[in-house]
């Protein structure tokens, strides 16, 4: 089974950047592929990107495309969430988690996904 760590996450005010951590370790040898979802209050769990692990193939949600951007480092069994130009509307709690296929493109519910981490606060004042 594969363990997830986000970290990263902060308060920033409208326009900066911060970028989140997903480090993963256990049995990552048999991941396909990671993804990035958010979850304001009140609102349901959206996803946000995903990348392959062996590629690294990206899929990004349209709401965040040209702002956010994923990565991976395999040496690190760590996947990236560079985010730029945040607004207050990026304000939620961010998870990472495993894919259950490497066709990153039609895995955009959570349901496509397993082994959650415990997520990190990112807050973006006005």
């Amino acid at each position: 089974q594969v363990q997830l760590a986000e970290s990263g996450g902060g308060l920033v005010q409208a326009g900066g950047s911060l970028r989140l951590s997903c480090a993963a370790s256990g049995r990552t040898f048999s991941s396909y592929a990671m993804g990035w979802f958010r979850q304001a209050p009140g609102k349901e769990r959206e996803f946000v990107a995903a990348i392959t692990w062996s590629v690294g193939n990206t899929y990004v949600a349209d709401s965040v495309k040209g702002r956010f951007t994923i990565s991976r480092d395999i040496a690190k069994n760590t996947v990236y969430l560079q985010m730029n130009s945040l607004r207050p509307e990026d304000t939620a709690v961010y998870y990472c988690a495993e894919a259950l296929s490497p066709y990153i493109a039609t895995m955009t519910s959570p349901l496509h996904y397993r082994n959650w981490g415990q997520g990190t606060q990112v807050t973006v004042s006005s």
